[in-house]
């Protein structure tokens, strides 16, 4: 069954201060893909992070009590603070780990906020070289979150001097080489390193044991998505309804990153062709017009869907014959694309490779 596409149917308190720190199975066939609309931002990219700023205002949450979902997470983080708060220790070193753009950075923040301390924030990649880790842990203060990106990312000599940092306050350099090499510790003051990982599986085990706290967040539902647009929109001024807020959220992809996202297109919307307030229709008109369909789909995801489809039946398919026909990067598709069509049930993995369900089929045939 081919599939022809077009387009889709239808108050805070004290604000922490906030460092950031830079320093194959199936033969394929010839079919060409169609590129997408000219000048389409990728709005359902939950890597993509796009500034917290707008109107001059942060949309970010500040304590723990405004952080709307992940109820679970907060019982355990609200816990930890208190304790730590009454012995007067920093919160224990802390993992996060699930899918992009679920508030992993903002909960760190928050943290800060909550044990009234800083926050450093960078990520692996910027830590290519031993000093730009040690020129971080040098200058924290006493109680100071670090807040470490991708933290699965890290090479083996940044990863190794954590170690000592992370188990007993101590950095250890190594001065010299050969014979002469000697090392020499160097105090640090307590502090809670946060860790950030996409990946958890792809951390080593010394590291990942160091972690006192361990903890996934999950998407979001519907409901929580709502609140959180809601919220957003009161902080930009803009009057939304209910079922506007909720028609909005339905379509992003359990993704806070991406219903803030969205939010801020369907404003533009809403201002170009004045209307005072966004509605559940409106909302759904100006998705459609960005090619966000019902369930969250954009053009690319539906069109990785219906190559696997057209050229390949439906799969099983490999995720390097996907890439190739799609001309999408294998890792985007894995990384970005794969996890909610997985979610929703619209793709399975098995060790024949991906295919297409037919929840998949019918939503691409009535959509």
């Amino acid at each position: 069954m081919a599939i022809k596409r077009g387009t889709t149917g239808k108050k805070n308190t004290q604000s922490v201060k906030k460092t950031t720190v830079s320093s194959s199975t199936h033969q394929q066939s010839s079919t060409t893909v169609e590129s997408p609309p000219k000048n389409q931002e990728r709005l359902l990219d939950p890597t993509n992070k796009d500034s917290d700023e707008s109107n001059g205002q942060n949309i970010r949450p500040h304590r723990l009590e405004d952080y709307i979902g992940q109820e679970s997470l907060k019982s355990v983080l609200n816990i930890g603070i208190k304790a730590a708060l009454g012995r007067q220790d920093p919160l224990d070193h802390l993992l996060l780990y699930g899918p992009p753009g679920l508030g992993k950075t903002t909960m760190s923040l928050i943290l800060a906020e909550e044990m009234g301390v800083n926050c450093k924030i960078t990520a692996a990649p910027a830590l290519e070289r031993p000093r730009d880790i040690t020129g971080i842990l040098v200058n924290l203060k006493p109680g100071d979150v670090l807040f470490i990106d991708e933290i699965h990312r890290l090479n083996r000599l940044t990863e190794e001097l954590l170690y000592p940092a992370m188990e007993d306050y101590r950095l250890d350099i190594t001065i010299g080489k050969g014979q002469a090499a000697r090392t020499r510790s160097i105090p640090l003051p307590r502090f809670t390193l946060v860790g950030a990982t996409t990946k958890v599986g792809s951390l080593t085990s010394p590291l990942r044991d160091r972690f006192g706290l361990i903890e996934r967040l999950r998407f979001y539902e519907p409901e929580e998505l709502a609140l959180i647009i809601e919220r957003t929109a009161k902080i930009l001024e803009v009057s939304i309804t209910q079922p506007g807020a909720m028609e909005i959220a339905r379509r992003s992809r359990g993704t806070p990153r991406i219903a803030n996202r969205l939010l801020r297109r369907v404003r533009d919307y809403q201002v170009v062709h004045k209307h005072q307030s966004i509605t559940e229709g409106l909302a759904a008109e100006s998705l459609d017009f960005y090619q966000v369909d019902p369930m969250g789909l954009d053009w690319t995801d539906r069109m990785i869907l219906e190559t696997m489809i057209n050229n390949f039946n439906g799969g099983p398919v490999g995720l390097e014959s996907v890439a190739a026909s799609t001309g999408e990067d294998a890792k985007t598709i894995e990384d970005v694309y794969e996890p909610y069509l997985l979610q929703i049930g619209f793709l399975n993995r098995t060790h024949r490779g991906r295919m297409v369900t037919e929840l998949a089929r019918e939503h691409l045939i009535e959509n």
